[in-house]
């Protein structure tokens, strides 16, 4: 069983992206001792070593899924600033969320196009009519349907109506995978500063 974090330090300061990384070693640790896989799949460096704007992670094991429930929401890192002496704050934010699953791509077959001749009006519609050379296809896992009757041979209108079924696929798959990285983003966007789920702090 996989469950997929992202966390993210939005757009707070650079104390935010080293509280992530210090999260991040903790919830790897805390996972390892429950037995659990936990991978890096992206990440987004901070500024300085071993920080971070943005991390995805994996989780794998028998409860992955409950384990990440449990880091889920805002995250507290409570430690002096590492980088300003002058700074009282020690509270630096992070936000973990479950995040839209990457979009599985469309595999195109002919054999799961239905393909029928039929008639259509319009200039020459009458030569068409007669022999029936316009193409209704239909792309049954995902119900487009194209009508083509650009030729006045059935061949070439099949061939058209497979490449535009095609094309409107491959549209619409990337279209899913704008939406994912959209909705990833929105996450970084919003941390909510305040009531976290978990606050850490350095062990003693």
């Amino acid at each position: 069983m996989n469950a997929f974090l992202l966390l993210s330090a939005g757009r707070g300061p650079q104390e935010c992206a080293w509280a992530l990384g210090q999260l991040l070693h903790r919830l790897r640790g805390e996972g390892a001792r429950r037995g659990l896989t936990i991978q890096q799949v992206e990440a987004v460096p901070g500024e300085r070593t071993g920080t971070y704007r943005s991390v995805l992670i994996r989780i794998s094991g028998a409860d992955a899924e409950a384990f990440a429930a449990t880091w889920t929401g805002t995250l507290c890192w409570q430690a002096p600033s590492p980088y300003r002496s002058g700074v009282g704050r020690k509270n630096w934010y992070v936000t973990a969320q479950q995040p839209e699953r990457d979009a599985l791509p469309t595999t195109f077959r002919e054999a799961d196009v239905d393909i029928v001749g039929c008639r259509t009006g319009g200039p020459g519609g009458q030569h068409r009519n007669k022999a029936s050379t316009a193409v209704r296809a239909t792309h049954r896992p995902s119900g487009l349907v194209v009508v083509v009757d650009d030729e006045r041979q059935f061949s070439l209108n099949r061939r058209i109506a497979l490449d535009l079924l095609r094309q409107r696929i491959e549209h619409g798959d990337e279209e899913a995978r704008r939406a994912v990285v959209t909705a990833r983003w929105r996450i970084h966007d919003g941390l909510v500063r305040g009531d976290p789920v978990r606050v850490e702090r350095p062990k003693p």
